[in-house]
């Protein structure tokens, strides 16, 4: 077979991979049925949390169904059938909800602890190639995920079978998502370290500067007590305050560029001659990202932070969004 030849058949059957099992994903929404909600009422009634169990490659499935779960709202953890066995069975409660996946439905490792789930008066929703076979059998609520073909060439290796596993184990995870009303929030507080949860948990007063970090003078100085005071706190601006500490204006690196293009000689003149007034400002409990927003918007490097009688408290330098992760 030539170079050119083999390049189209590798493509060729790329597209029949994917094709098979989006088609078989589509064949899984058209003949979901009742089960489905009572498979979702079990999980939504669990007062302990879902044991996700398998082996094999359905055992994989299993951890990425346990872990989406748990990441929204649906308390959640794998436990390897094997494992199950020989110990890890004690893990397991009758407040606990068992999820069961084999597509033959016959794993004789899940076999073997399905009579002691069972026993123990712990529901189990088995996720079955088929309604009729030894797990679905002895379940409460079996879900029918039959695939016609596999994706392979050989129909053996599990992959539209495993496919479809993955999808109902995300429309079970959605559907008690939406059911619970979890929200970004709640979703946030589950990644905190991701991109999400820094968004919207991370206040201003989080990574403002406050104290000797913040620049600030009074409306009363000249213009190059103002510059001195930018240079101290280098962040490129100062915050200039009135006799009650209430914000009065801004004063920039560029306004001062400027400001020498159009006078020359700024030593005469008063910071309150040429400062910005009524700045924008943000307050302490607002999210970081809405101070991202407002940086966006007026195009500036810096925002003041006030409390509600306009008191500054605190800045943020687009630095410290970055250096927060925020943005």
């Amino acid at each position: 077979m030539n170079r050119l030849a083999s390049e189209k058949g590798i493509f060729e059957l790329g597209k029949a991979v994917l094709h098979t099992e989006s088609q078989a994903i589509s064949h899984l929404a058209d003949t979901l049925d009742e089960n489905f909600i009572k498979a979702v009422q079990l999980l939504l009634n669990c007062k302990g949390r879902v044991v996700v169990s398998g082996v094999g490659k359905s055992g994989h499935i299993a951890r990425k169904i346990a872990a989406t779960l748990a990441s929204t709202g649906t308390p959640a953890f794998f436990v390897h059938a094997a494992e199950a066995a020989h110990g890890d069975l004690g893990m397991i409660t009758k407040e606990d909800v068992v999820i069961a996946i084999s597509y033959s439905g016959s794993s004789s490792e899940l076999l073997a602890i399905v009579p002691t789930i069972v026993r123990e008066g712990t529901p189990i929703i088995s996720i079955t190639g088929s309604d009729s076979n030894p797990l679905a059998n002895h379940s409460t609520v079996n879900l029918n995920i039959h695939v016609e073909k596999e994706a392979c060439p050989l129909n053996l290796a599990p992959t539209a079978s495993t496919t479809v596993t993955l999808a109902i184990g995300d429309a079970l995870a959605v559907a008690c998502l939406d059911a619970k009303g979890f929200g970004p929030e709640d979703f946030a507080r589950s990644h905190p370290g991701g991109a999400l949860g820094r968004r919207l948990l991370t206040h201003v007063k989080d990574i403002m500067r406050t104290g000797e970090k913040l620049p600030v003078v009074k409306d009363s100085v000249s213009v190059l007590e103002a510059v001195k005071e930018i240079t101290r706190k280098k962040i490129g601006m100062t915050a200039i305050v009135n006799s009650d500490e209430e914000v009065a204006g801004i004063f920039t690196e560029g306004d001062l560029r400027r400001l020498i293009e159009r006078v020359g000689d700024i030593r005469p003149l008063k910071i309150s001659d040429v400062m910005t007034k009524k700045p924008t400002t943000i307050t302490a409990d607002a999210l970081a990202i809405e101070a991202a927003k407002i940086l966006e918007k007026t195009l500036r490097n810096q925002l003041l932070v006030v409390d509600d009688k306009n008191k500054l408290i605190g800045a943020i330098h687009v630095h410290d969004l970055m250096s927060a992760k925020v943005i």
